[in-house]
């Protein structure tokens, strides 16, 4: 730091010399400056956490501790399906339309703390619905074992497999074949992209 005297009036003041990447003056940046985020896009396969390669499992793993921290969020994007060709219909044959597994549908009411499936009372276990509800408010965001300890059972002390428990049970009531619950491997747990669920808050 140089210093440089200026006249009697203004008495002795100071100069910093220019740092790369500071505004000149000691100048800093203003505190109510929004900090600037950076969003990552990537694509790893996740059919079998066993077959990830060590830099994906070590991604994956800076990413759970990012989320852990509440450093940063994981959102997904659902799979592009190829579309398929037509398939040539011989003359004088009708095309037979193909239907889509008709899937139960959830209605959660929140006030009430009960769910509908398809109408009908599922019973659920205070936990059971908890996870559930959380799920279905955060749609296509991921939450690793740690983040739904805190955010359902309110604590980080119990094992994590504790949630691997609760969602194996949930799946179960609701129905194995249903999807509800994605398993995204090396991270944790999220919506399922086709489940059908509503959520209502007044009910």
């Amino acid at each position: 730091m140089s210093v440089s005297p200026a006249s009697s009036r203004a008495g002795w003041h100071t100069s910093q010399p220019a740092v790369p990447g500071r505004p000149p003056g000691g100048q800093r940046r203003p505190a109510n400056t929004a900090a600037p985020v950076l969003t990552v896009t990537l694509s790893i396969p996740l059919a079998c956490e066993e077959s990830l390669t060590p830099a994906a499992r070590r991604l994956l793993d800076a990413a759970r501790e990012m989320l852990e921290r509440g450093e940063g969020t994981i959102t997904t994007v659902g799979p592009v399906v190829p579309e398929r060709r037509a398939e040539a219909v011989p003359a004088g044959r009708t095309p037979t339309r193909q239907l889509a597994p008709a899937f139960p549908t959830l209605h959660i009411l929140a006030s009430s703390r009960s769910v509908l499936r398809d109408g009908e009372p599922l019973p659920l276990t205070r936990l059971e619905f908890d996870l559930l509800l959380h799920l279905v408010a955060h749609p296509r965001r991921v939450f690793t074992r740690l983040q739904l300890l805190n955010a359902v059972w309110g604590y980080e002390h119990a094992g994590v497999r504790t949630v691997d428990v609760h969602v194996r049970r949930l799946r179960g009531k609701v129905g194995v074949d249903v999807p509800l619950v994605t398993t995204v491997y090396g991270v944790g747990y999220r919506l399922a992209d086709d489940a059908r669920a509503t959520l209502d808050r007044a009910g």
